[in-house]
């Protein structure tokens, strides 16, 4: 392997005050809470009766009544037999709920455990049983009540949550993310971001069970001692109508999110110049949208971040100043983070990015061999193919491993073939991104027919959903005579056939 040694920057636009070096050689920041619940804990002793969490067309709760009902659901956990250590399943949608029963959870001293609510039950099943759940929290079910707990043992190396992450095996791997993580990013955010005294006041529109809604803006909002306000489903209207009528002043969610609300025909009709920082990321951004946000949102400071589960969210940050200049990259490392490149092509500069830090998650989820791959010395190899420039801009130019990003929703295209194949009609897929002006890239599949059948495309993507999550079944199929091309050694040249397949109407969804 031959990895870039001894990069440095030449441009550091973030503050590195009190960022040091551990005993392993690794950044970090220095004076994080022990935990996130004494995080909690701190914004409740100082803003006890300011608004902590508001979901909208339900229940508007204070930090303190936060805090009341999360240690009476971490008692309740307690009681039905849940220990320090032992894993929480959290299958709810977005909502007030979901916030308390994260925070419970913390507070009893188990892992959470969030479940993608748009996963079938056999994914659903699996993360369960992968985990070692010993209680799930599912949807109908009244939350946990007992006597108010709290584990005051909590440290910054003990296990807080697992995110699971669709895997390019088909199998989910549970990234392992510990408290100090979780506050790392929180830190992580307030300085890129460049939060100032302003309350903040976040509008949660992604689902709380990313990284992104939950490290990202209920737990930095938190630690700000500002206002979550939190979306059940999206639904573009009420989003424009909850950024005017609750005082939104930060927006945190996708591209695709930003072009369906400015292409509303009414969106002139909400004044948007009380809000003072909009960023995005999970998924490629165009030039003219980032001008259009510029233009929508004239108050406020942009941003691009990137990230991944295994980084408990953010780990560089393209700040405003570069947003036009250069939004060809995801901008510069956070202050904990250092990358560098493996494998590195001598002509083109590309090579596979990798990123050391203190929010880099400690590993996968009793799945030691690909831990063992994927955390090397320290190193997360994060599977994208990157170039470093001298100045400090890390630009992602492919990937190594085969996903499409549909919206800030991760679709691995082995996952996805493996499921079509197993249709009688279908012979062989090669699944594949469609590039899409709203969502970036949606899922395609082309499929030779198995000999003698003739299959219906709305049949094929039917069977598929039986099998995939929603938003992983393949938006277009692309009917194939010929076999699939593929080199000597038997892999698709998707390259060869992207440029070969017409990919016609996209597919009505049921």
């Amino acid at each position: 392997m031959i990895v870039k040694q001894g990069y440095t920057p030449k441009i550091l636009p973030f503050s590195m005050d009190g960022v040091e070096r551990n005993e392993h050689g690794v950044l970090g920041y220095t004076g994080l809470p022990v935990s996130l619940v004494a995080m909690l804990k701190a914004t409740v002793d100082a803003k006890p009766d300011s608004e902590g969490l508001v979901e909208l067309g339900g229940e508007r709760l204070t930090y303190r009544e936060v805090w009341d009902r999360s240690v009476r659901i971490s008692g309740g956990l307690r009681a039905k037999g849940v220990k320090k250590g032992d894993r929480v399943a959290l299958r709810l949608g977005n909502g007030n709920e979901w916030a308390l029963a994260f925070f419970g959870i913390e507070m009893a001293g188990a892992v959470v455990v969030p479940v993608n609510t748009r996963f079938t039950q056999p994914e659903i099943d699996y993360v369960v049983n992968d985990s070692g759940a010993t209680f799930v929290i599912a949807p109908g079910d009244s939350l946990p009540d007992g006597e108010p707990y709290v584990d005051d043992s909590l440290g910054h190396q003990d296990l807080a949550a697992i995110f699971y992450t669709s895997g390019t095996t088909g199998f989910p791997k549970g990234a392992m993310t510990t408290h100090e993580n979780f506050l790392s990013n929180c830190e992580t955010c307030r300085r890129v971001i460049g939060y100032d005294d302003e309350e903040v006041r976040n509008l949660i529109s992604v689902p709380m069970f990313h990284v992104t809604g939950c490290n990202s803006q209920l737990l930095i909002t938190t630690m700000l001692g500002g206002t979550t306000v939190i979306m059940v489903a999206f639904e573009v209207q009420q989003f424009l109508r909850a950024v005017v009528d609750e005082r939104i002043n930060c927006l945190t969610t996708v591209p695709a999110i930003y072009w369906l609300a400015m292409n509303q025909p009414n969106f002139a009709d909400f004044d948007m110049s009380h809000v003072r920082w909009v960023t995005y990321g999970g998924a490629p951004t165009a030039p003219e949208v980032i001008g259009r946000i510029r233009a929508s949102f004239p108050n406020a400071r942009l941003g691009n971040g990137f990230g991944l589960t295994e980084t408990s969210s953010v780990s560089t940050f393209l700040p405003d100043e570069y947003c036009e200049t250069r939004p060809e990259t995801v901008g510069f490392t956070a202050p904990p983070v250092e990358v560098d490149l493996a494998d590195v092509d001598e002509n083109s500069g590309v090579g596979e990015l990798l990123i050391r830090g203190q929010n880099v998650v400690v590993g996968y989820w009793n799945k030691p061999e690909q831990s063992a791959e994927t955390f090397v010395d320290g190193w997360l190899h994060t599977g994208d193919l990157a170039r470093l420039d001298a100045d400090g801009f890390v630009q992602i130019v492919d990937r190594m491993k085969d996903m499409v990003n549909r919206g800030g929703e991760n679709v691995y295209c082995v996952e996805v073939e493996n499921a079509l194949v197993q249709h009688p009609d279908v012979f062989e897929v090669a699944v594949m991104g469609v590039p899409d002006a709203m969502m970036g890239e949606k899922v395609g599949a082309v499929i030779v027919a198995a000999p003698g059948s003739n299959p219906d495309p709305v049949v094929i993507a039917a069977f598929a959903r039986t099998l995939l999550a929603d938003f992983k079944v393949p938006q277009y199929i692309s009917l194939r005579a010929e076999p699939l091309p593929r080199n000597p050694g038997g892999k698709v040249l998707k390259p060869m056939l992207r440029k070969e397949t017409d990919w016609g109407q996209q597919l009505a969804r049921s």
